[in-house]
């Protein structure tokens, strides 16, 4: 080991799946106190995955841990996956938290994480960004997709975070079929259409990040379907609870369970398993 390094605990999480390597991986390293922003962006680009995240001592005392998350560029105020699996690699490396519920501090404040049948849920975080698209942004994005103008249902802003556009098509077949032209997305887009009564899971989900540098298509992604749940249950489109199904046209299998409590929380959960345990001299 190199002076000035430390060797820290560290765990690659697959998110969204109960089977390895179907779902969405995230890169968690403990105790990252000491670490410079720099330091922890530097890994995160080395890691190359979607996100990396750093779990330290919370600063609120309200939470159980406060976790800093990173692209391969820079770092997000939240983001889903990556606090199903944090909160997974925090649990099984002894995390204790102080209430009922798991508490992590992060970019967009308190989120909260509760634990049902051992499936990990967090509480969607407030929209940042809501409401209608401009006509010349949404003509852009139908474009970009491929598709006409008038095969979009829906669409609005969903931002929780990442910078969300949500966009509805009125099939899971249409949206399983999009190609899009991904230099021409001017934004973040989620696309999500309903499967056939009946299915296993009640619609399907894309998600598009042609800024993400090296991800063009995101496989599960916690965060949008947190926003497109709070977006199309709102007004009865979406039932107050569902399963969304995410990642098929690249080679994955996500199962995102969404689920709507009495007071009109909105919980997005999935399984999450290990798939690397070790350490990192960082």
């Amino acid at each position: 080991m190199s002076a000035g390094t430390t060797t820290r605990e560290f765990r690659q999480v697959d998110v969204f799946t109960h089977v390895p390597l179907l779902g969405n991986p995230v890169a968690v390293v403990h105790g990252a106190e000491g670490m410079s922003e720099e330091e922890m962006q530097r890994f995160a680009r080395w890691t190359n995955l979607s996100e990396t995240t750093f779990l330290l001592q919370p600063t609120d005392p309200a939470a159980d841990y406060r976790l800093r998350i990173f692209t391969t560029e820079t770092e997000l105020p939240f983001a889903g996956h990556p606090t199903l699996g944090s909160a997974h690699a925090w649990l099984e490396a002894g995390g204790s938290p102080a209430g009922d519920r798991v508490v992590q501090q992060c970019g967009v404040g308190l989120v909260e994480l509760r634990r049902d049948a051992g499936r990990l849920a967090f509480a969607a975080p407030d929209l940042l960004r809501s409401g209608p698209v401009d006509e010349e942004l949404a003509a852009r994005i139908a474009t970009a997709l491929g598709i006409e103008r008038a095969d979009v249902l829906d669409i609005a802003w969903a931002d929780n975070g990442p910078g969300w556009v949500g966009v509805r098509l009125a099939s899971a077949e249409q949206v399983l079929a999009l190609r899009p032209s991904y230099a021409d997305l001017p934004v973040d887009v989620g696309v999500v259409g309903p499967h056939p009564d009946g299915e296993e899971c009640a619609v399907e989900v894309r998600a598009f990040v042609p800024h993400a540098a090296g991800i063009a298509e995101d496989p599960v992604t916690g965060s949008l379907n947190a926003s497109l749940a709070q977006w199309l249950t709102a007004d009865g489109t979406l039932p107050p609870s569902y399963v969304a199904a995410q990642g098929t046209v690249i080679g994955r299998r996500g199962r995102v369970h969404v689920d709507t409590d009495a007071d009109g929380t909105i919980w997005v959960g999935g399984d999450t398993l290990t798939t690397i345990r070790g350490t990192v001299a960082l």
